[in-house]
């Protein structure tokens, strides 16, 4: 593991703007530096603690300092997202990902009613047509009771899969049973990117599918060791990343033996700003796999202010310190 002085001898932080109101946040934050093998990202999102942020460390010292593993393709077919916004808005909100055939609907979120989740997908399928995909991410937002309710309101747009719909394992096994007669698959985001044991949820038989992300689970390696492991079909989607960043996923996507799902690394059109004059955004549906070269003029134009720049920093080396003890712990471990 390299020296944290020689971490931060190269990190940039910045403060990317968003198009649309995401996650709570209209600006994503995210720490960039340079390894030997290029630029890459730390950007655990900022509620998160040290012992959560230093798996994403890990990511980022992998990226940076190791070589990848072979790649398999070389362009990754993604998905749009669509955030929780007004019907209006949805056909807006897809012309952004132009050539993409299907569509991530962002549902359940804050004090909306499911009436506001089915007219947001029903505005999405009138735009994408009868051919169109669409999977909808609930991050956890229901209960099981509630999740059965929607996946029934929701299941007339031909859903590919349903994300997440209740937060724990237990709820998810329960909502897949309760559902299984209806033939729409369950995913697991968080129940693999925020466990304790990321295998959990396959040895539960509480999904169909996983949603594998480089960042979380501790960068390509372990990401793909988890999907060996794990024996389900994934889908390499990305947490609100920089072109740098996606680049990860990229890889880690260009890297699966077998990709059965488009994946969620088309979320720089989300984004009003980047890091890059190249930003990784969907063309005819996909995105290439390629090293992201951050632009210098557009890391200082998109800087954070000190007092931010200063908490990232910071931050930056308790995640280190972190990271460090548990690799003293478990020898065995590697980033």
């Amino acid at each position: 593991m390299p020296h944290l002085d020689e971490l931060l001898s190269t990190a940039r932080v910045v403060a990317l703007p968003l198009v649309t109101r995401f996650r709570g946040i209209d600006v994503r934050e995210a720490m960039l530096f340079e390894g030997p093998e290029g630029w890459t990202e730390f950007s655990p999102f900022t509620e998160y603690d040290d012992a959560e942020a230093s798996t994403w460390l890990a990511a980022a010292i992998d990226y940076g300092w190791n070589a990848p593993p072979p790649a398999l393709r070389d362009r990754i077919v993604v998905n749009a997202t669509v955030p929780a916004v007004d019907p209006d808005s949805v056909a807006a909100v897809l012309a952004r990902f132009p050539g993409c055939r299907t569509a991530k609907v962002k549902v359940a979120g804050g004090d909306e009613p499911l009436s506001a989740d089915v007219a947001r997908v029903r505005a999405v399928r009138e735009v994408l047509g009868a051919e169109g995909r669409i999977r909808v991410d609930a991050n956890g937002g229901w209960n099981v009771d509630e999740a059965e309710h929607a996946i029934h309101a929701l299941a007339p747009f031909d859903l590919e899969y349903v994300e997440q719909p209740c937060a724990t394992v237990e709820e998810l096994a329960e909502i897949r049973r309760r559902t299984k007669y209806m033939g729409i698959p369950i995913a697991a985001d968080e129940s693999v990117r925020r466990a304790d044991d990321p295998l959990a949820v396959a040895e539960a038989g509480a999904a169909d599918l996983l949603v594998i992300k480089a960042q979380p689970l501790g960068g390509i390696r372990r990401a793909l060791d988890l999907i060996d492991r794990a024996g389900l079909p994934v889908v390499v989607s990305s947490a609100l990343d920089t072109s740098v960043g996606l680049a990860m996923g990229a890889q880690l996507a260009a890297s699966v033996p077998s990709l059965e799902f488009d994946c969620g690394l088309g979320t720089a059109s989300l984004l009003a700003a980047d890091v890059t004059r190249a930003p990784l955004v969907p063309v005819d549906g996909s995105i290439p796999v390629r090293r992201v070269l951050p632009d210098p003029e557009l890391l200082e134009r998109h800087a954070a202010g000190a007092e931010r720049t200063d908490w990232w920093f910071e931050r930056a080396g308790r995640a280190y310190a972190a990271l460090a003890d548990f690799q003293r712990r478990t020898p065995a471990s590697s980033t």
